[in-house]
């Protein structure tokens, strides 16, 4: 056990009263939450505490989770300092692309995603005696990801396994029930920091970008700043190209003595560490830094911070498949955050840059980045550890549904997972019972998928995702699944030196940047030119000029990706990079942004999105490119980042994507069906020829297809067929439920049953006016259900027409469903006394009895009443017009005729 080991006397820390009950806590309990406010010295105490529990055997380490490289190296620093060891010994630290560990190590301060590789290695963590991870309100991807594996680990192969969540801000009593763990709480220790509001006025006057605010406001801010007090000055900006904007507007109008510099996590260690020293005596430093120095760090000699109000967070949008960064309001807890680095060692002073009233209105926390981010890296570590469904681990907050689904597409397009279905899942039903059913079977009723460990299953289609051996193989190389796949399959091409370097390109931030400062064009979009800037070392056209620090950075992470690979080669020679076919090799990692030129500066992706981009920008000749970064969401985002494809390259890449099929459409300026056969990727339209003949079935699927976008009135409506569909549905609308036989009729049923009724009859028509010769009476009868029996049902209870006593056959106008129509002269009623109706003597006709000139006299449904009262009236007015034709004094006895008197042989 490490009872041997001695503590080294600790610094007068607040943390330090909170230790004995820390300690107790893992005693009994494997998980602890320590809350402890900035300032209270946890990250430079507790590690060291933990070294010599009793719990932990010799042998076992202590792994501190920092969420940032500077954080972890500058706590090892600290840790190390306090042993009077150098960084190395018992305390070392591992990060991306460096490390500092021995045998002798027994405190390993890490990055947050180092913790997943190891836990993937062994996931008993063997030689680990406690896993603490500091700052985990920040809820980084990797410190929920890293957690959840870790709790598994503990829960089912290490149970003395300690887990330590250190936070400044996050709710800790709902992170202890969670788990659940005890929680311990320490006091703080911050000198007083009085804190500056923006004026009102002042704010109003502000341009809304947030770049254009920051840059008006900030130099003005830290020169006044500096003026006003002592000590160094701390400014918190959203992104490099800010803090670059800053530092033009400050060279050359600070005050003599100080210093300016840069902190963010892409300059060079050597940049970073001196913007960590304490300033030389005599001097003064204003510290320009993104968010990284909110937390983990002390900055010796800090007494102002001046708040930009700003930080640079990704979006992932599942529904496109792309991440964005964007600029938003800083949460409160950040900014508290921000504010306390101005108290640490002496009474201070916070500037924010934004009112009182706007303060209020911010958000109290992000949002965790697992709600956030793109899950593909996630989705595929879950999938190796054994955990396709990612609700059988424990989350905080689960991960998103669609962003995991999203994530397995792709994963699934770059061969890293394959689905197979589950032979058997657990079902447990309202009652809580649970049974096992055979994959493939209908779940019915108010029934629920679950899995082992009592979760939703997490999908409907009941599949498995397995890691492939390609999959595993780009976990390992540490990269975005998307980006590791660009490496492995770049070299099985024989591209290794140059699918290195692209990775490396496109996992860092620009190198290339314009020479004038403020150049407010977007730059160049052509991939290649990145790569010919990073062979050569020099900026690969007039205007540009390169990032040196990224430049060294990229070259540095080109040159491990090709040792982890087992290349031999340390660099390739840069005919060989910059004569590679930098757009297949683009593809590999972004499949689905594959594009076609649509327009000189519109291009269609795979998916059909379309984007812009000027094409000469890259090659005003190609047709196909591969696009690898987006700005901008919504209808219009740019390609910021593309390179030309060849043709060939395409095909041969994604041959097995590509289908060719008889695509046959209406074209409404010929009015006739057209077919061509045509090879496609997806959205991507790659070669079409027309067909002289084109299959049938399409054709009538064409013709189908134009007439449901253009509606019935294209067809022949004969006053026939026009007739049949009223009748059908006058009997659909009076019998109702009560007679289901009787399909509805109308339009909106004609029109979304139309393949059905209409489409048989189509077969062998090739145009619209072929079409409109076709007689509607036979499909339409077609539809009924009950066949020839119906039919006669039909014209039983809805006929098409009448005999009234003359002996004419009169149509029956069924327009109206309510009410059908008999429109006949009443000379030919004459004689009836009954008013005649139909469905079976249910529904009298609404009697439309017309003058001898053939316009309405009377309108009634009392054919009876009529001759009794209703008729003198209207003799009264007719018979004067119409003398020659029979005006009787008794209607009902009377002879029915069509005739006039004269032919009827009366006077």
């Amino acid at each position: 056990m490490s009872a041997a080991f001695r503590l080294p006397p600790f610094p007068d820390l607040p943390v330090v009263a909170a230790l004995p009950e820390l300690l107790a806590a893992l005693e009994t309990s494997p998980r602890a939450v320590l809350e402890a406010p900035p300032g209270a010295g946890k990250t430079t105490v507790v590690p060291l505490a933990l070294l010599a529990a009793a719990w932990r055997p010799a042998n076992q380490k202590i792994l501190v989770l920092e969420p940032r490289q500077l954080a972890a190296r500058a706590a090892a620093a600290r840790l190390a300092q306090l042993l009077g060891e150098p960084v190395g010994r018992t305390v070392g630290y591992r990060v991306r692309l460096d490390s500092k560990v021995s045998s002798a190590t027994r405190i390993e301060v890490i990055t947050e995603g180092i913790l997943t590789r190891m836990l993937q290695d062994d996931p008993a963590l063997e030689d680990v005696a406690c896993v603490v991870f500091d700052e985990f309100h920040e809820r980084s991807l990797n410190a929920d990801l890293g957690l959840a594996l870790a709790l598994d680990a503990q829960a089912v192969l290490r149970p003395e396994l300690r887990i330590v969540l250190m936070s400044a801000t996050l709710e800790a009593q709902r992170l202890g029930q969670w788990l659940p763990a005890p929680v311990v709480s320490s006091a703080g220790f911050l000198f007083p920091v009085d804190t500056v509001y923006l004026d009102p006025r002042r704010a109003a006057a502000l341009p809304n970008k947030p770049g254009e605010r920051l840059a008006e406001t900030v130099p003005g801010q830290v020169r006044a700043a500096l003026a006003a007090h002592a000590g160094d000055v701390l400014v918190f900006l959203p992104g490099v190209a800010d803090l670059q904007r800053v530092a033009r507007k400050l060279e050359g109008s600070l005050p003599p003595g100080t210093d300016l510099h840069l902190l963010h996590g892409e300059l060079p260690l050597e940049a970073q560490d001196a913007a960590l020293k304490p300033a030389p005596a005599g001097r003064r430093k204003v510290i320009l830094a993104t968010s990284i120095a909110e937390t983990s760090l002390t900055i010796e000699g800090v007494r102002v911070v001046v708040d930009g109000g700003f930080a640079r967070v990704p979006r992932f949008a599942p529904r496109t498949g792309f991440t964005s960064l964007e600029t938003v309001p800083v949460a409160r807890a950040a900014a508290d955050q921000r504010r306390g680095r101005a108290g640490r060692l002496a009474p201070g002073t916070c500037y924010r840059l934004w009112t009182e009233a706007e303060h209020h209105q911010l958000p109290a926390h992000r949002p965790p980045e697992i709600q956030t981010a793109d899950l593909s890296g996630l989705v595929l570590e879950l999938a190796l550890w054994g955990a396709s469904d990612p609700t059988s681990l424990r989350w905080l907050d689960v991960p998103p549904v669609a962003a995991v689904a999203q994530a397995r597409e792709l994963l699934v397009r770059l061969g890293a997972l394959e689905g197979i279905k589950n032979d058997k899942l657990k079902i447990k039903n309202e009652a809580g019972s649970s049974t096992e059913v055979v994959e493939g079977k209908d779940v019915v009723g108010e029934t629920q998928a679950y899995n082992d460990a009592g979760g939703p299953i997490f999908n409907s289609s009941f599949l498995i995702f397995n890691s492939t051996p390609h999959g595993r193989q780009l976990a390992k190389l540490g990269l975005p699944p998307r980006l590791g796949h660009l490496v492995v399959r770049g070299a099985a091409l024989g591209h290794g030196p140059a699918a290195a370097a692209l990775a490396a390109l496109l996992a860092e931030r620009d190198l290339l940047r314009w020479a004038t400062p403020n150049d407010p064009r977007p730059l160049p979009p052509d991939l290649r030119l990145r790569l010919e800037a990073l062979a050569s070392g020099r900026a690969p056209m007039a205007g540009l000029a390169l990032h040196h620090a990224t430049l060294q950075r990229v070259r540095d992470v080109a040159r491990h990706l090709q040792s982890r690979l087992g290349s031999a080669k340390e660099s390739a020679p840069v005919h060989h990079v910059t004569n590679s076919p930098v757009g297949l090799l683009t593809a590999l990692a972004y499949p689905d942004r594959l594009a076609q030129r649509e327009a000189p500066d519109r291009l269609r992706l795979v998916t059909g999105q379309r984007v812009s981009l000027r094409t000469e920008d890259v090659d005003p000749q190609a047709e196909f490119f591969a696009v690898a970064h987006l700005l901008g969401q919504g209808n219009a985002p740019r390609a910021a980042l593309a390179a030309p494809l060849d043709r060939e390259e395409l095909e041969a890449a994604f041959a097995e994507q590509i289908i060719t099929t008889e695509e046959v459409r209406f074209d409404p300026a010929t009015q006739r069906v057209t077919g061509r056969r045509v090879r496609r990727l997806s959205a991507l339209l790659l070669e079409e020829k027309v067909i002289g003949q084109p299959n049938a079935e399409l054709v009538a699927q064409a013709l189908l297809s134009y007439l449901q976008e253009a509606g019935l009135d294209k067809l022949n409506w004969t006053p026939a067929a026009r007739q049949l569909q009223q009748r059908l549905e006058f009997l659909r609308q009076y019998f109702g439920e009560a007679a289901a036989e009787w399909l509805a009729f109308d339009e909106a049923a004609l029109l979304a049953d139309l393949p059905t009724w209409l489409g048989p009859h189509l077969t062998g028509l090739k145009s619209l006016d072929q079409v409109q010769r076709l007689d509607l009476l036979e499909p339409l009868l077609a539809r009924l259900p009950g066949g020839w029996a119906q039919r006669q049902e039909l014209d039983r209870l809805a006929p098409t027409d009448l005999e009234v006593p003359s002996g004419s056959h009169i149509a029956l106008d069924y327009q109206d469903p309510a009410a059908p129509v008999l429109a006949v002269k009443l000379q030919e009623l004459f004689g009836l006394t009954e008013t005649p109706t139909v469905a079976g003597g249910r529904v009298p006709l609404l009697l439309h009895l017309l003058s001898p000139g053939g316009r309405p006299a009377q309108v009634t449904r009392d054919l009876r009443s009529f001759w009794e009262k209703g008729y003198f009236e209207v003799r009264k007015d007719l018979k004067g017009r119409y003398p020659r034709h029979p005006w009787p004094d008794e209607p009902m006895k009377h002879i029915p005729t069509k005739l006039t008197k004269k032919r009827l042989g009366t006077s």
